[in-house]
């Protein structure tokens, strides 16, 4: 329900995201079928399950903010797996027939042994989450990793063949500011310092340094930064609302909605649509203020062009 890791796209145009009627259909032609026994994997959009929402409910629009989900299934085949049968068939050939099995029919015997294993081999389920957030433009998708962030953007293209996203890129480099604050002492604003930061030197082999439960005013830290090291990630807490781990990328990592939002959602839910319906908001409304604070002592985002 509260997602844990966001990448964020800002979205120019939300005009095709707002008949949530049509968003529904768009995204059901590209709904999860589960994977069949000769692919390798199997993704698309999921229905949420809602007593008071019909079955194709692919998108779930609570006021402003739409939520979303994107479910994968894809084979458990590794390359090691693989190469022990291959390893195998290659000496019992070589030593009944004795001779040498070349490249070309090696990688023959490879494929056969994929064709054989794949309609028998497990598979691992995700669920990618996403928000998208209609009055401040943003789509918030719960992952820190770009590979899988960018499955849901790719999908929810492909489910509406237009859809312009821009990545979060600002006026001033987010090491740059980060390590200012850290040689400062102090966040700006409603923003606080807390427990952990990465910083490094520069080349592609200089060291890493990372702190973690660390009290980041030390001097035994922030000598690293007076010493040349950017902060590439830094720990922050805003409003005390919620901390997360913020990086040079623009991404935020380990986020944890603290006891006073819980306990609003607590007040408001009844059962569980409504904690979720309230949850999604509250959720949506905090991260989307924390970027676009976080844009602005940045020196706001780079104008489409720039990016």
């Amino acid at each position: 329900m509260w997602f844990k890791q966001a990448s964020i796209w800002r979205l120019p145009d939300v005009s095709k995201l707002t008949d949530i009627k049509l968003l529904n259909q768009y995204l059901s032609k590209v709904r999860f079928t589960p994977v069949t026994d000769m692919a390798w994997d199997s993704i698309g959009f999921i229905p949420f399950t809602s007593t008071s929402a019909p079955n194709d409910t692919y998108a779930l629009k609570i006021q402003d903010t739409i939520r979303i989900n994107l479910k994968k299934e894809e084979k458990v085949l590794t390359s090691s797996m693989i190469r022990g049968v291959l390893d195998e068939r290659v000496a019992l050939i070589e030593q009944q027939e004795s001779r040498k099995v070349g490249r070309k029919e090696k990688a023959e015997i490879k494929e056969a042994i994929i064709d054989e294993l794949l309609p028998r081999a497990l598979t691992k389920i995700s669920t990618i989450e996403a928000i998208i957030d209609l009055k401040n433009s943003l789509l918030i998708v719960n992952s820190a990793v770009p590979t899988t962030a960018e499955l849901m953007l790719t999908h929810l293209r492909q489910a509406l063949c237009v859809l312009k996203a821009t990545p979060p890129n600002t006026q001033v480099g987010l090491s740059k500011l980060m390590t200012e604050w850290l040689l400062d002492g102090k966040a700006p604003d409603y923003f606080e310092l807390d427990a952990d930061c990465e910083l490094k030197g520069l080349g592609d082999s200089a060291p890493t340094i990372r702190a973690s439960n660390q009290i980041l005013t030390d001097d035994g830290i922030i000598n690293h930064a007076r010493d040349g090291k950017v902060v590439t990630q830094l720990g922050l807490c805003w409003h005390n609302r919620v901390r997360f781990i913020f990086t040079q990328n623009f991404t935020l990592k380990r986020i944890q909605f603290l006891d006073v939002i819980q306990e609003e959602i607590a007040q408001e839910a009844n059962d569980y649509e409504h904690a979720r319906n309230a949850s999604q908001l509250l959720m949506a409304d905090t991260l989307s203020n924390v970027i676009h604070e976080l844009a602005d002592l940045a020196g706001g985002w780079l104008s489409c062009e720039e990016n």
